[in-house]
């Protein structure tokens, strides 16, 4: 089923500006759909603006006592309120607090279950998706919550083929179709349940979220005296280290959603562009990380930095488990016919990762 750029474009903020910078183009039947440059792109350029089909926070953000909106995943919490909580420091005064964007008093319940939402507009916006029929529900995993709010949403809807059209898109590649399995889990019969985990496996596009790091970023577009620079840029530094201390890396709001243009860029080893959600919220921005020529293939990367930074063999393995791939980036092309030398640390993860699969099977 071939989609027309209207519906790959139709969840971008501005689609008129979009449909002038991007198409999406059929590959081949291994990789699928791509997205591809249709004017030059500067570095540092943000392609689009997507908000997803569906999203969800994970399950320990509550058990970490992180606040969410359960549609937009934006922070509940203000910058200083979690600053306190993640320092361990309830005395704690964020200088420029009038930066937070964040609006307790527009903040609202579902009058049913009492989850919480950001805005009138963002609860009313999830009970008309989604919410309706699952309100008082028990099912929350990310994972589970996706799949969840995917059938509630087909449920709901008076288009219902329309939104199966939608979800069917991130069926991209041979190793996900199944007889086209979106359409047939969200049809009638919702057959085919271990299909969905893959189609949430390998679409699935992590978020996170901080009113602390977007209270950050307000702080450094203030124009300030050289010294008021260094000493609010001074107190940022201790407040971090005295976060590390008490809290580690778990800084964030994280869930998980589903992006129908976002689904269509392809992995490289060297990405030319990348994911970034600077507004507190579901949006995701997809950014250039270098310039793009019209014509080219706009690909992202689905492992990490420190990943990336791995032997061809071990990113090798980290893709054929995660995605059901084998990437044919230049970057892995390149090293194909090296040895499969892996460092000391990698050796140790492997060990640890069969261990655990060995445990598991028994």
């Amino acid at each position: 089923m071939a989609a027309s750029q209207d519906v790959m474009l139709s969840f971008c903020v501005d689609t008129t500006k979009v449909c002038n910078c991007v198409e999406v183009r059929f590959i081949d039947k291994v990789k699928g759909k791509g997205l591809f440059a249709k004017k030059a792109i500067k570095k540092g350029d943000t392609i689009f603006v997507e908000r997803p089909l569906v999203s969800s926070q994970f399950l320990w953000n509550s058990q970490y006592k992180y606040k969410a909106c359960e549609y937009c995943l934006s922070a509940l919490e203000t910058a200083q309120d979690n600053a306190r909580r993640l320092s361990g420091n309830p005395g704690l005064s964020l200088p420029h607090t009038e930066l937070c964007k964040v609006r307790p008093e527009l903040h609202q319940a579902c009058p049913q279950c009492q989850v919480m939402y950001c805005s009138n507009e963002c609860r009313q916006a999830a009970a008309d998706q989604y919410h309706r029929a699952l309100c008082l529900g028990c099912l929350e995993t990310s994972s589970i919550m996706l799949m969840a709010r995917m059938v509630a949403t087909v449920k709901q809807a008076q288009d219902k083929y329309c939104w199966q059209k939608l979800f069917f898109q991130l069926c991209s590649r041979a190793a996900n179709e199944e007889e086209e399995i979106a359409h047939k889990l969200l049809g009638e019969k919702f057959q085919g349940f271990r299909s969905l985990f893959a189609l949430v496996g390998t679409n699935g596009q992590g978020i996170g979220t901080s009113s602390l790091s977007q209270w950050v970023q307000a702080c450094d577009a203030l124009e300030l005296t050289s010294q008021q620079r260094e000493q609010l840029d001074s107190f940022i530094d201790q407040l971090y280290k005295d976060i590390e201390k008490e809290t580690g890396d778990f800084l964030n709001c994280e869930g998980s959603g589903l992006f129908l243009l976002q689904s269509s860029c392809n992995h490289s080893c060297i990405p030319k562009a990348e994911a970034s959600f600077p507004n507190n919220n579901f949006l995701l921005h997809l950014s250039a990380l270098s310039d793009i020529s019209p014509g080219e293939e706009i690909c992202i990367s689905y492992l990490d930095c420190c990943q990336r930074d791995r032997s061809c063999h071990s990113r090798q393995k980290l893709l054929r488990e995660n995605y059901l791939f084998v990437c044919s980036c230049p970057k892995c092309v390149s090293q194909m016919d090296e040895l499969d030398l892996t460092s000391s640390e990698e050796e140790e993860e492997e060990e640890e990762d069969d261990m655990e699969e060995e445990i598991t099977d028994v």
